[in-house]
């Protein structure tokens, strides 16, 4: 199955779902409860998708703690403008 009837962005694995995730908050800035914090396996497609209710994925909470995500952010700002030049 290609798409979820849900119309949400499908993920094969939990692995690529949970990579998708952190993916995203480095990618977007997400305030304060704000935006997806998980994933999940959907009953109507059996794939996985981000979900903004519940408890924070314990992988991505440990790397916005370490700092790691800002950390991230930073070095994908400055590779964007280094590849402008």
């Amino acid at each position: 199955m290609n798409s979820c009837p849900s119309g949400k962005r499908i993920y094969q694995t939990p692995e690529l779902a949970e990579e998708a995730l952190i993916g995203a908050w480095i990618a977007y800035d997400y305030g304060k409860g704000k935006g997806p914090v998980a994933i999940y396996q959907c009953d109507l497609c059996g794939l996985y998708h981000f979900t903004s209710q519940g408890e924070m994925n314990k992988r991505l909470d440990q790397m916005i703690k370490e700092g790691k995500i800002q950390k991230q952010k930073e070095a994908d700002k400055w590779e964007r403008k280094f590849r402008r030049r």
